[in-house]
């Protein structure tokens, strides 16, 4: 019973059975597509690159200075005032810095808006006050200067002359900077110099930053001092410094600082030093994979070699 269960051998023919069952030719060719790859990456991978630590440079291509300039549409000519600060504005060309002189002195800044307006608070000298605004564009080059205005602050005795001298020794006190534009990016700290004239010492100064910080700098003296803030996000801020000394005078300055945008990081040294040292690990492997396959080949090509110089093999029958 279960007779189909029984177990037979199987006959042979006693002929020779070819062993060429691979196509080498079709791996051969695999073996030189992924070897030329890999040649080529290692190349790009190794050629030289930026140091560690560079950035991507922005350039700004050259371009002519303004030829438009801002006017001064308030305050009117001859305007006299008895307090200070007091507000400067008009018409100005757009994507352009604004800044207001008094007596050639600096006297604030503010960008253009998109409507070709601006407008920004000054501090007066006492006295007689001749005010200039002047247009700069993105390349901090400056344009012609505006029509000028004449006002009046009476805080002090009229001055019979077009315009005194400016004696820092008097009574009133006057902040001033050159910090007239600054360009920087968001984590890169702003130093801005302040000069304090004039006035009874000791001094108070409070910085508004634009960005809802402040600092409280108290000062013993008028010499020049350096203050720095640093601006996380990219924008355009209002700088607003107040100082006041010990008679209880007050001086007003209101500066544009401008933050550009985070310039890219290019990969550095040792990212691309990574990259080459994996590639270079697949190295071993591929000449691995290479030495099998002509393995394989020398060795079926060998035993094909003996058997056919043999002859013919037979297998006795079960």
């Amino acid at each position: 019973m279960f007779l189909w269960l029984k177990l037979s051998h199987h006959k042979h023919t006693a002929r020779q059975i070819s062993h060429e069952y691979t196509s080498y030719v079709s791996l051969a060719l695999l073996l030189v597509v992924v070897g030329l790859a890999l040649v080529g990456s290692t190349i790009a991978s190794a050629s030289p690159g930026p140091q560690s630590g560079s950035v991507a440079l922005n350039g700004v291509m050259p371009e002519p200075p303004p030829t438009k300039a801002a006017t001064i549409d308030a305050p009117g000519s001859s305007q006299h005032f008895g307090s200070t600060p007091v507000t400067v504005s008009g018409t100005c060309p757009a994507n352009t810095l604004v800044e207001i002189y008094k007596n050639d002195i600096f006297a604030g800044s503010t960008p253009c808006d998109s409507n070709g307006r601006y407008e920004v608070k000054v501090d007066l000298l006492g006295g007689q006050d001749i005010l200039i605004a002047r247009v700069y564009d993105v390349l901090n080059q400056a344009g012609p200067d505006s029509n000028a205005v004449t006002v009046f602050y009476d805080a002090l005795p009229p001055q019979a002359s077009s315009l005194a001298p400016l004696n820092f020794g008097s009574s009133q006190l006057v902040l001033s900077t050159d910090a007239v534009y600054r360009g920087l990016f968001p984590g890169h700290p702003l130093s801005m110099p302040l000069n304090v004239l004039g006035g009874t010492p000791p001094y108070a100064i409070n910085i508004q930053w634009g960005d809802s910080t402040n600092s409280v700098v108290p000062r013993s003296d008028n010499l020049t001092f350096t203050v720095q803030h640093t601006y996380q996000r990219p924008g355009t801020y209002q700088i607003t410094i107040q100082a006041s000394d010990a008679q209880g005078r007050v001086a007003f300055l209101t500066i544009a600082a401008i933050v550009n945008g985070q310039p890219a990081v290019i990969p550095t040294a040792n990212t691309t030093k990574t990259s080459t040292n994996k590639l270079l690990m697949l190295w071993p492997l591929y000449t691995a994979s290479v030495a099998v396959v002509v393995s394989f080949w020398l060795g079926e090509r060998r035993e094909k070699h003996i058997l056919g110089g043999s002859g013919p093999l037979y297998y006795p029958q079960a």
